[in-house]
This record gives C-alpha cells, structure tokens and sequence, in this order.
C-alpha cells in the first residue's frame, strides 16, 4: 500500500499497538506488535503473525481440527456464544479501546487494522472504514469479527487534536484507493462510512469513477443542512471556558428509550428484573464513560468536526451526480440528529446503483447499538459481497452462519406452526420413509417439483432440509427478486433478502451451471410463476415447458435428480378471484401489464401456457388451515449417461419420466392425506395440548 502522504503510527507506542513511521513514502512495513497488544495491528497490507495465531489458537480453530458431528454442534454453540458477547459489549468495548486510541500523540490521520480481523477468505476485497465525527474509527467493533473472515479491514484513525481539513481527508483516503486499486485492479474496494465518513466516501465515489468502489453508507451527513446539528455550532462557540461533556450532549439525543426497551421485553416475554439489570448496567457503563467521551469530543474538537461536517456535506452533495459507484445506503428510522429516512430515498432517485434499507427504531450509531444490525448478514442478504467485477452467485455466497440460519428460520416460524409440515422421502431401495433419510446426502443433486400457490411450499422446505440434514438448498428463483424498478410497483426488493442470505440465485443456465460445479443441492421448478400465480381449478396442475430444460445439464455434472411433490395449498385458502377475472376489469387489466412488464421476463421464445406469465396477486378465500405434505421421489441417476442424455429423444425421455413421477408423488399425497386424523389445525393443537406444545404430531400411516 502506498504511504498516502501520511506517516502511520508515528511517535510512541501504547499497549495496544506499537507505532513506528515507514522507511519511505512507498510500500509500509509491517510493524511487530507487542505480545500485549490483543486489538490493533498497524500493518495494513498482511496480515499480523499474531492474528493468525491468535485465530489458531481460538476455539473456532479448535473445531475445525476435530471430527465427527460433535465437532459441528461446538463449534455452532461456540459461534452463537461468541456473537451473543459482541452484541453485549457495544459501547463498553468502543469505550475501553477508545482510550488508548485518543492519547495525544502528534500524529496525523493513519490506518489501522483490528487483529480479530486476522483470519480471511483467499483474494478477499480491501474494506476501508471511514469513522464519524468521533474520529476514532472503532465504529466497526461489533463487526470486526464477522467482517474480517471476508474483508481485508481498514479503519481511519483521525487523532482528537488532529485539524486536516476535509479535502485533505479526501486526498489521503483517494491516495489510499488508487494505489490499493493499482495493486489489485480486479478486486473492488468496499469504503464503509458513517455519517462524516459517509460524506467522504461519496466524495471520493465522485472524484474516481473509474474505480470500482462498493459504497456502504450508515446514516450518511449529506443531510447535515437540514438537521439539528448545525444548531450547535453557534451555542458552542456561546459557551465561555471548556466543554468536558461534548460528545454526551449529541449522544443524550440518541440514546434509546428506556420505556420502549421495557415493554419490547414484556412482549418478548422476559422477566422484568432482566430489564432493570440491563438499563442499570447501560446507565453505569454510561457514567462511566463520561470523561472519555469528553476525550474524544472536546469543546475544540467538537467545534472543528461539526465544521468539516457542513463542508463535507455541501462537497458531497455538490458531486453526487459524478458517482456510479454501486452503493447501499442503511438508514436509521429514529435518528434524532439528521434526517435520514428522507435522505435515503432522496439518495436512492440520484444514484444509479442504489439500494436502501431502512431500520425503524434504530438511533444515529446504527452500527455501534447493543443489539445492533449484523453489517456481513446486510450485505450478504443484500448480494453486494464480491470478489470480482461481478456478484458471482456460487463463488461470492457464503454459508449462513448459524445465529443467521437460526433467525431466518425463526423469522418463518408461523408458517411452520400453521401447516405442520410432515415429510417423506424414498430410500435407494424403493422404501417410502417418514422423513428426509432418502435425500442424497452428497451432490450435486436437482430437487424438481411442483409450485404451489405463490410458492407458499418454499420456506418449510428449505429450512426443513437444512435443521434435519444440514443441507442448504440452493433455489433458482426469479430475477424480480434480485433487482427491481426504483419507482416500479413490485415488492421492494429488501422483501427477498433472507431467501439471498439463504441461498436463492437468479434461473439461468450459467448459475444452474455453477452450482453443479460446486456440488450443491438446487432447488427448481420448471413451472416458474404460471404455477405459482396458477388460476382457479389449478391446483397441483403441473405447467413444465414441452422440451427438457434441465437434463442434460445435470447429465454433465452426473447430479441425481430428485422430483417432489407439495400438497396443501387448497386447505390454507380457495382462489376466488384470478387471472381471468381481473383482465376483464380495465383498470385491473392495466396494473397486471404494467407489473408483468417490469418484472423480467422469462422463456420468451417458449410456447404454451409456461410462457404465460403474468404477475398479478389472486383473490384467496382463507381457510381454516389444513396441513403441507411434501414426498421426495426416488433419485433418478444421471451419473455415467452423459453421452446418452446428449440426444435429445433420451434426454426428453428422462424429463418426461421426471414429470410423471412428480404427478405421482402428489397423487399419492393427496390421496394418503384424507386418513390423517390430524390434518386440521383444530385436532393438531388438540393433540399438542395433550401431549405438550413440543411433541411430534402424528401423520397417516405409510
């Protein structure tokens, strides 16, 4: 990395790093740190020895040389415990480190990167995190852990009494971003940035659009004109003497409710001795810290920040129609010093590659809040993970961890409790088990059945397979769910982001092509959105294109190729009003083909009722809900036919068979249901009353 026209570190030393200035202005050296010294390493361009053994040394490290699935079960215990900590430690850590942070030094603004960020994935993209008005550049401390195991991290460090004007700022992060970027051309460079340092990573979008940036921006101050804060200025400069309690008077307009923390845990049903122990302990960490916020913050300080504030926001306002840099923007709902949902969607119209999401109840410090966003689950929901020019989606996903499984499935936990889903699967040998036994453990393997009204099958069966077999099932869904119109009509976007984080890919031969690569489980209905937007009289009724579209390709890879059938649809609720019957309405007519235009459109050069498909949202009558049942078919074996399936008379033998055994599975389905004593939500709670709320309801006999 070049030298950026500052020095890092110079001067003296502390316990938590060491700081020594570099030979030259050209490449740094990396610096040795004291054995002491848990946090901060000053090299930025390798990775410290003693964060990669620390990482060794750690019980992560500890799992992954054991076997078996007991190995597995500690090391999800230990992942839950160890992010449970960080969102328990929040502020108290950013206080404890900032101390040794802010000791005078001399020295000018400099990069650091935290040495829990030591363990990374192979090529992984350069981050640069650009702090706040508090300058210390410890925003990230909840996430340092989960980013680091993806991202070459950064932070900025702009010392208390440090004066850089902003466009000195600016220069030193550009000089930063074109040497990186020189260094490695083909690797974008993330700049995260909080409210000023939002600012500055738009203005340096701005001033390098040849370079691609991935912008993150938390509560950006391009607002700063309209917000509360430049009220300050003329009251601090009002005040005689020394301000010891600067950056308190910003945080006393952020800080959280505590009547809405004690009733958002008598609803989450937590005793309320747990609450008081929480906002005593948040009171006293709080008192505590005063004098070190005071540090952070002096009345000269605070003065000097709030100014490069309004002149950071004028420069980036003034430049945001030279950014392209694609950028996704989070924004606090309860932000007491800038505006912020309106500025997000102002943001979101002048941007290009914009996307925005928004959190309702969040404070100014998005990122540093106990309990707070998990910024690697954003941005792997949201897609923007990458290591090349473009989201690749087998190479660029990562795995959920388990604390995001647990959630995402947690979050889909009504759907479960209402259908009770019951699964069977086919053994090797033909047996029809309860159960997923029958699922083939390695792959690639192709899941190919039937979609049920608006896809109301997905998430039982997905997260199913995943707590029973540990298998994460990689649907091919539709493209609406992975970009939309910014003033379309369609679902927002931000709808689909845990089918992202759990996988799901945009249908195309490439991606489907990839995931064979990479072994994985795929998830695939041909019938695409005419099944799941189907019309009256429609149920279970499969609408597959004519000529096969998935064999060969699974003959290549050898995949085995499993059919299912889901049944249940038609005792959750009756179509009552469809496809046929808004087209005859003309206002109704014109919303169906403004929405089917804007969503991308599919087998344009197929024929049939699969081509047809419009979107639209069907009149469904409830019901008082019935149950799901899913049966995974026998696999068929595509393993050693690769030549055979390349003609296309075998291969269309071996879709129709796939077909007929998908019709199979839910004709027998739907004839075994009509002897399940416990197909109605009435018998089933009946039964979990008797016999606890936990235990397994009974189904048919097989």
């Amino acid at each position: 990395m070049a030298a950026a026209g500052v020095s890092l570190f110079p001067g003296t030393s502390s316990p938590l790093f060491r700081r020594e200035p570099p030979s030259s202005v050209g490449k740094l050296k990396s610096c040795r740190i004291p054995s002491m010294a848990p946090r901060f390493a000053t090299s930025v361009d390798r990775v410290p020895a003693t964060a990669i053994s620390a990482e060794k040394e750690s019980p992560a490290a500890e799992v992954k040389q054991e076997k078996g699935s007991g190995a597995v079960e500690k090391e999800k215990r230990w992942e839950e415990e160890k992010e449970e900590k960080q969102r328990r430690s929040g502020w108290k850590d950013y206080l404890e480190q900032s101390k040794e942070l802010i000791e005078p030094d001399g020295g000018p603004p400099r990069w650091f990167s935290p040495l829990e960020c030591g363990s990374r994935l192979d090529n992984s993209p350069l981050l640069l995190f650009l702090p706040g008005i508090d300058g210390v550049g410890l925003g990230l401390i909840l996430h340092h852990q989960k980013l680091g195991r993806i991202f070459d991290i950064w932070c900025l460090h702009i010392p208390v009494a440090d004066r850089t004007p902003f466009i000195d700022l600016l220069k030193i992060v550009e000089r930063t971003v074109r040497s990186e970027n020189q260094r490695s051309p083909n690797r974008p460079i993330y700049l995260v940035g909080e409210s000023l340092g939002g600012c500055l990573a738009l203005a340096v979008a701005a001033r390098n659009p040849d370079i691609d940036l991935v912008l993150i921006l938390a509560n950006p101050a391009t607002s700063f004109s309209r917000s509360q804060l430049q009220l300050l200025t003329p009251l601090l400069e009002a005040l005689p003497g020394p301000l010891p309690r600067g950056l308190p008077i910003i945080l006393s307009l952020t800080a959280g409710d505590p009547l809405r923390m004690v009733l958002d845990n008598v609803v989450k049903g937590l005793p309320l001795q747990n609450t008081a122990r929480e906002l005593m302990e948040d009171f006293t960490t709080f008192s505590s810290s005063l004098p070190v916020l005071a540090d952070i913050l002096p009345k000269e300080t605070l003065l000097w920040k709030l100014k490069m504030l309004k002149s950071a926001s004028a420069y980036a306002h003034s430049r945001l129609y030279a950014i392209k840099a694609q950028t996704l923007i989070l924004c606090s709902g309860n932000d007491q010093l800038l505006p912020n949902q309106q500025e997000g969607e102002r943001l979101l119209q002048l941007l290009p590659k914009c996307e925005l999401r928004k959190f309702d109840g969040r404070g100014h410090f998005l990122l540093l809040q106990e309990g707070s966003i998990d910024l690697v689950t954003i941005i792997k929901s949201t897609s923007y993970y990458r290591r090349g020019k473009y989201h690749d989606y087998a190479s660029d996903f990562i795995l959920p961890t388990p604390d995001e499984a647990k959630k995402v499935i947690e979050s889909y936990s009504l759907i479960n409790v209402v259908t009770s889903p019951v699964m069977f699967s086919t053994l090797e040998d033909g047996t029809i088990v309860k159960g997923l036994a029958g699922i083939p453990s390695e792959g690639p393997v192709l899941f190919v059945g039937y979609h049920m009204l608006l896809g109301l099958e997905l998430v039982p069966l997905v997260t199913r397979i995943y707590m029973e077999r540990n298998i994460l099932v990689r649907g091919m869904a539709h493209p609406m769910m992975f970009m939309r119109r910014k003033n379309g009509k369609l679902p927002d976007i931000s709808s689909y982001d845990t089918f992202r984080l759990m996988g799901a890919v945009p249908v195309a031969a490439t991606n489907l092509f990839k995931l064979f690569s990479s072994k994985s489980h795929v998830l695939l209905y041909p019938g695409g959105m005419r099944e799941a937007l189907h019309r009256k009289g429609e149920e279970y009724k499969l609408f597959w294109p004519e000529q096969s579209e998935f064999v060969r390709m699974a003959a290549r890879f050898g995949a085995k190729i499993v059919p299912f059938a889901a049944v249940g649809e038609d005792d959750l609720g009756q179509v009552v009003i469809d496809y046929d019957d808004l087209v005859k309405i003309p206002y109704f007519r014109s919303e169906i083909e403004s929405l089917t235009k804007e969503s991308m459109q599919l087998r344009t050069d197929t024929g049939g009722e699969v081509a047809n498909q419009q979107v639209y949202m069907p009149g469904i009558l409830p019901k008082v809900p019935g149950r799901f049942y899913y049966y995974f078919g026998k696999p068929f074996e595509t393993e050693g036919r690769k030549q055979e399936l390349r003609d296309r008379e075998k291969s269309q033998e071996l879709y129709l068979q796939v077909k007929s055994e998908v019709e199979r599975c839910i004709a027998y389905l739907k004839e075994k249901r009509e002897s399940d004593p416990y197909r109605s939500i009435v018998s089933r709670l009946l039964y979990q009353a008797t016999h606890g709320s936990a235990s397994e309801v009974p189904t048919f006999e097989i």
